[in-house]
């Protein structure tokens, strides 16, 4: 399991990419090679590699190798710290957004007509 500071930047850099982002919603249907992921991108495969590479290193993907065929797939729990920072940032802010409206509130009823 991934934690801390570090990891996280790593995770919201991985995420920071369309082409990324697009092999990680393909993953989610299962999955799949190298040339599977580089399919729908218009981009040199050393490219598609280096895009790999940066969702290994962040933990969102694993790869295995089967003779000459790399596969890819998604960590059950990858983005489980993203969703919690994402989470705790969304508490904070309803939080604050309460306050305020019952704070307008107390001050519309105090204002003098």
């Amino acid at each position: 399991m991934m934690d801390g500071q570090a990891d996280l930047d790593r995770m919201f850099h991985a995420l920071s990419d369309r082409s990324r982002r697009g092999m990680i919603d393909r993953l989610g249907r299962g999955p799949a090679s190298v040339t599977e992921l580089a399919a729908p991108l218009a981009v040199a495969l050393p490219t598609v590699m280096k895009h790999l590479q940066v969702l290994e290193e962040s933990g969102i993907v694993f790869s295995e190798k089967s003779g000459r065929v790399r596969t890819y797939r998604l960590r059950q729990d990858a983005l489980a710290a993203v969703e919690r920072w994402v989470e705790q940032r969304k508490i904070q802010w309803t939080t604050t957004f309460d306050r305020l409206d019952h704070f307008l509130a107390n001050e519309t009823e105090t204002l003098p007509e």
